[in-house]
């Protein structure tokens, strides 16, 4: 049978056994789109339209696939700090890598595609309601420029899935540039398979960093690497008010990517102790932990490349994980403020804000979005979101004070329109809230799935004014503040 996409591989699967199982899909029954990413699909070459025919059949787990070996990758993992080495692609398969126009290669997984080795007690699927949080917040995330896996397509079925109550089966089209983890290194050096743990290693540099090559320790630069890029993406999260919820060593991308969206949840009041995990008891993954939890992943990842990449050179990376990530939230939170130059007492006046947010319990975007209209709103649009009025005016005097400070490359004042225009660049007016989520999954658990569609293509420019739209930038009801979710999908 010809290829149905072209230029389309898996390389993975040319790796020894040890690396995955060969898994066919098991088909839901009456599988139909529900959702189709026009634009992400035009930029990997793929149909603009849903695809129909032999192509959906392929792309649903209905296929042919002896031309290319569908796969389960096998890793392992710490969760909530505890070892578990029985873990692997428990309910996702990956299909195969498409090359793009432009040449770079994407997997193409498939979530929800039935049993696997390493299913444990699960059944393989995914619900609705999971599989719709995910294809929102995956596109939302690239649509606010934070590094994330993508979603190329979601269908729904007449399969029953049992969880807390009935719900249909669902199966998520996702695209990433590696789905390799930090837990597929753990793998292989908590069970002693050095060689594989080698060739992984081996194989990360040539798909993915191959300038590493040019290094004197190439393996000592590709976890260099690993920790620039991962104290990147949180510190987007941390400057856009997002909680992971679930930051298991199995959930971490070897690419700083935001990877398994489970029970996440953006900020509404500005809370910096948020767990969005409802299974989180202890709040090991609340939001202000983040930072510290990434750098706890990356010294496990650090434990399981000791054996090829030497203690120092490994705990040379970790030193520089604090330092990267508090440069690059810096540039982002100065980039929020329209603060371009560094002044001694910057630090004064962000750290001020921060707690008159807590204090005031003040959603965080609204207030970034309202200070970046200040060169066409009045400032009490601001001072009115704090209950104590009289301290967010005196920060907002030393604020405006601060950016009069703000000249140009030629030295000159910059604006007040110029410095908002900016800023209405990098503070949407519209995120993914947990309550919008939710009216869109209670609308398609009856069928309606025109809310989904509403919101995926209204995240996709989360930073522009949409007047018809703006019913989506109001602040959440009580009931959809501070919503913990299940893991459970």
């Amino acid at each position: 049978m010809p290829l149905l996409i072209p230029n389309f591989s898996n390389r993975y699967a040319d790796l020894p056994n040890a690396f995955y199982s060969l898994v066919d899909p098991q088909p839901l029954e009456n599988s139909h789109w529900i959702a189709w990413n026009s634009v992400l699909a035009e930029q990997l070459g793929l149909p603009e339209n849903q695809p129909t025919g032999d192509l959906k059949y392929f792309l649903s787990g209905e296929g042919d696939y002896q031309a290319t070996p569908v796969l389960a990758m096998k890793y392992a993992g710490h969760q909530f700090g505890s070892y578990n080495p029985d873990l692997g692609d428990g309910r996702g398969l990956l299909l195969g890598e498409v090359t793009s126009p432009t040449g770079q290669v994407f997997d193409i997984h498939l979530k929800g595609a039935g049993l696997t080795p390493y299913s444990r007690m699960g059944d393989g699927r995914a619900v609705l309601r999971s599989t719709i949080r995910e294809y929102l917040c995956s596109e939302a995330m690239a649509g606010l420029g934070i590094p994330t896996t993508r979603a190329l397509g979601m269908l729904t079925s007449d399969t029953p899935v049992y969880r807390e109550k009935v719900e249909s089966g669902a199966l998520l089209l996702r695209v990433a540039e590696s789905h390799i983890r930090f837990g597929h290194f753990e793998h292989f050096f908590y069970t002693n398979q050095l060689s594989e743990l080698k060739l992984l290693a081996d194989k990360v540099i040539e798909w993915y960093w191959p300038e590493c090559l040019k290094c004197d320790q190439p393996y000592a630069a590709m976890f260099a690497t690993i920790v620039e890029k991962t104290a990147h993406m949180i510190a987007y999260w941390q400057a856009y008010g997002f909680a992971h919820g679930v930051m298991n060593t199995d959930n971490m991308s070897i690419l700083g990517q935001t990877f398994d969206y489970g029970p996440f949840g953006f900020l509404d009041d500005y809370e910096p102790g948020y767990i969005c995990n409802h299974s989180d008891y202890q709040g090991r993954y609340a939001f202000d932990q983040q930072p510290r939890i990434g750098l706890w992943n990356l010294s496990a990842l650090a434990h399981a490349l000791s054996p090829i990449i030497d203690k120092s050179e490994l705990e040379q990376a970790l030193s520089q994980f604090e330092v990267i990530l508090g440069k690059k939230f810096s540039r982002l939170m100065r980039a929020k403020l329209g603060l371009n130059c560094k002044l001694e007492q910057d630090s004064q006046l962000f750290n001020a804000m921060f707690e008159l947010l807590h204090q005031n319990r003040v959603d965080y975007t609204r207030f970034m979005r309202e200070l970046s209209n200040l060169d066409t709103q009045p400032i009490q649009n601001v001072s009115d979101l704090f209950i104590d009025r009289e301290a967010a005016n005196a920060w907002l005097e030393l604020y405006l004070a601060r950016c009069e400070c703000e000249v140009d490359e030629e030295g000159q004042a910059i604006s007040s329109e110029t410095r908002c225009e900016k800023m209405r660049k990098v503070n949407p007016k519209y995120i993914l809230r947990n309550y919008l989520a939710q009216i869109a999954i209670d609308k398609a658990e009856q069928g309606d799935f025109s809310e989904v569609e509403a919101l995926a293509e209204l995240l996709k420019h989360p930073f522009d004014e949409q007047p018809d739209k703006d019913a989506y930038a109001n602040l959440p009801p009580e009931w959809g503040k501070k919503m913990e979710i299940s893991c459970s999908s």
